[in-house]
């Protein structure tokens, strides 16, 4: 795990503890409460009767998604943001995908850069402030980042992918 990943892992930790201390402190949490995994790669098949996947993460990084994806904008929007130098995860599609949405859930103003197969994607604002893209994937290792407006500014997300 990379530096940036290691200091957004310790910060979502830190937030989650803080939520959890909020909280009024019950017996029940010491009976087998999981602490949720972040920064998770995923392996998805067309044929899975799983319809709906949510990985968790924090977004933001030192480097502008425009210098990730090498352009100003794509067909699905535009590569603004800053992002981590490697990606926030890795989804390996084992077979076409007809419909897939992938959607960005966050409190704050979130941005989005994919590179997989085809070449690179960018989006803002997909649905209110979160950004997301729908449509025709082929197979293939796919990298996800999730990016925040300031450099160096990290929200916590859910990605959710939703075979259509």
């Amino acid at each position: 795990m990379n530096k940036n990943k290691r200091i957004k892992t310790i910060l979502f930790l830190g937030v989650l503890f803080s939520l959890i201390g909020i909280q009024t402190i019950k017996p029940v949490l010491s009976q087998g409460r999981l602490l949720t995994s972040i920064f998770e790669d995923v392996n998805l098949y067309p044929q899975s009767p799983q319809n709906r996947t949510i990985i968790r993460g924090l977004s933001g990084g030192p480097i502008s998604a425009k210098e990730t994806t090498g352009r100003e904008n794509t067909v699905t929007g535009p590569c603004v943001g800053f992002i981590d130098q490697e990606p926030d995860h890795r989804l390996v599609l084992n077979g076409f995908f007809e419909s897939l949405k992938l959607e960005v859930k966050s409190s704050e103003d979130t941005t989005l850069v994919i590179r997989g197969p085809g070449g690179s994607w960018c989006n803002d604002d997909f649905e209110g402030k979160n950004p997301g893209i729908i449509g025709q994937w082929f197979s293939g290792t796919y990298e996800i980042w999730v990016g925040s407006y300031q450099r160096n500014k990290y929200y916590p997300y859910l990605i959710i992918l939703t075979k259509e």
